[in-house]
């Protein structure tokens, strides 16, 4: 299979295997003008299988949606058919607006315009907590 390369733009490398597609809805790249491709399960020595998100554009990508979904991206940014420069995401130490409280007894679930904001609080389990009233995420 041949995925044309890119002249300027970004590339989302190193996604857990069938996680592609929710990068690309979660960014929203769907409204983008520009290309994007989404290449799932590509053989990988270090992952066994990954995916990869190609964006024929030079966005703003928001770090905490990513982080969240994988800590284990990285960012290539590409111009004039060159990586110029390459990111390693990690886990968001704080997440706002991009889960919700599960809890119907939490302060958002009556106060609509409150942001939903969530902290890290386990690294190594990938545990997030309601900010108002402590409740686990659930991943």
């Amino acid at each position: 299979m041949n995925i044309d390369s890119i002249t300027n733009g970004i590339v989302i490398d190193h996604i857990k295997a069938k996680k592609g597609l929710e990068i690309f809805n979660a960014l929203n790249l769907g409204d983008l003008d520009a290309s994007v491709a989404i290449i799932t399960n590509v053989r990988s020595n270090k992952m066994g299988k990954k995916d990869i998100v190609k964006i024929d554009k030079n966005i703003d990508l928001d770090l905490d949606i990513l982080g969240y979904i994988d800590s284990n991206i990285t960012i290539n940014i590409i111009k004039n058919n060159k990586r110029v420069d390459k990111y390693h995401i990690e886990l968001p130490k704080q997440i706002t607006n991009i889960i919700k409280c599960k809890n119907p007894r939490c302060i958002t679930s009556v106060e609509q315009e409150l942001d939903q904001v969530f902290i890290l609080t386990d690294k190594e389990k990938k545990t997030y907590r309601c900010k108002y009233c402590e409740a686990a995420s659930e991943k």
